[in-house]
């Protein structure tokens, strides 16, 4: 009460300017104030805090501590528990490995027991293959059973593709002449009776085509050269022969066919330049292998199918002109049977209107009993079918 009467008493004394300097002042001693309380406040906060804050790392040092022993027991117990696990694991492990591996190497030895035995089987047949190589090369190296062998394969494709009437063998292909190729096949001739002979010979020059593969692979290319040129040779000499004692037009075709059994021979002959041109323009020889020769024979099969047919459709085309003038005939025997049908016809209608001419006549007769009727009439007459019926 005072200090506000002081305050008042200042004021009226001092006037304005008086009053705002004590204003101002009041202001700053009570920012000191605060200043000064907000300190201590703040001091007593933070004592505070640091206490709690130690009691709270006390608790928690408590329990981490608690908690660290509790985890290390628990870790003891479970290294225990594995250990044990572990243990048994590798008992029942070693237990069942051993078992495994006793099955295993018992079925192992079983396998390479039966494997042995199929080896020791394999060697036999692979020296009884041998035996049978052995035999081939001696077959092989005779020059007469050389040559039957290519006729024989030569003659298995024939079968194989052409009917029997269409080929012949050790056919005399030139009038006149001695010398007998071993195939022929039959082709139609112009005058449709005797036929045109197309020869076919089989050649198998063994010799020249191993010494030519043994000088490639032993990569010997003067060797190779000259094994070459004797294939060469050996081929020249064969169509020339072929030419001369088989190709006679126009008994034969212009030319022949030289049938090589190997299809690596074949390449062979085509692999060198001109060779095979140079037989068919020179000696008008055509060089054939295994799959150029069926080829060859499936399009001269066609060929003479496609002969048969044409041969065939003027023969059905005669009988369709017979058939034809024959079904005339056939329509003039059919018309006079229908004029024939319509004049029975007629006659049956006439004979019906005179029936019912009659019936209206009679029309007042009394009509008589099946008794009278038969005794009047007779008996009755029954069809001879009806009768057996």
């Amino acid at each position: 009460m005072l200090e506000a009467l002081l305050v008042v008493t200042l004021i009226a004394a001092c006037g304005a300017a008086g009053l705002a300097a004590l204003l101002l002042v009041r202001e700053r001693t009570m920012a000191r104030e605060a200043r000064e309380e907000l300190s201590r406040a703040l001091l007593g906060f933070s004592q505070s805090l640091s206490t709690q804050m130690g009691s709270i790392a006390t608790v928690q040092n408590a329990q981490l501590e608690t908690l660290r022993q509790t985890v290390e027991q628990r870790l003891a117990r479970l290294q225990e528990e594995n250990a044990a696990k572990l243990e048994q694991m590798r008992e029942t492990v070693g237990e069942k490995l051993h078992a495994t591996l006793e099955q295993r190497l018992a079925h192992s030895f079983r396998q390479v027991s039966e494997r042995l035995e199929l080896v020791h089987k394999g060697l036999g047949e692979m020296q009884a293959l041998a035996t049978g190589v052995g035999d081939l090369k001696r077959v092989l190296a005779n020059v007469k059973t050389r040559g039957v062998l290519g006729e024989v394969q030569l003659a298995a494709l024939l079968e194989q593709v052409l009917a029997p009437e269409q080929f012949a063998t050790n056919v005399a292909t030139r009038p006149g002449s001695r010398d007998r190729v071993e195939f022929a096949i039959r082709l139609p001739g112009r005058d449709g009776e005797s036929p045109v002979w197309l020869p076919i010979d089989a050649k198998f020059p063994l010799e020249d085509y191993q010494r030519l593969q043994e000088a490639q692979e032993k990569g010997e290319p003067i060797a190779a050269d000259a094994a070459a040129k004797a294939l060469e040779t050996r081929l020249r000499a064969e169509a020339r022969t072929i030419a001369e004692k088989y190709v006679e037009p126009p008994a034969t075709t212009d030319f022949a066919l030289l049938y090589l059994p190997f299809e690596g021979l074949y390449a062979e002959v085509l692999r060198r330049p001109g060779l095979f041109e140079q037989l068919q323009r020179d000696h008008r020889v055509t060089v054939c292998g295994p799959t150029t020769l069926t080829a060859l024979l499936n399009r001269l099969q066609l060929g003479l199918r496609t002969l048969a047919i044409e041969q065939r459709s003027s023969e059905v085309w005669k009988v369709l002109g017979a058939v034809k003038a024959e079904f005339g005939r056939f329509g003039e025997v059919l018309a006079r049977t229908r004029a024939q049908l319509q004049s029975a016809a007629n006659s049956i209608s006439a004979a019906e209107v005179r029936t019912r001419q009659m019936a209206r006549t009679l029309k007042g007769v009394e009509s008589l009993a099946d008794a009278g009727v038969r005794e009047v009439l007779g008996p009755e007459d029954t069809p001879q079918g009806e009768r057996s019926a």
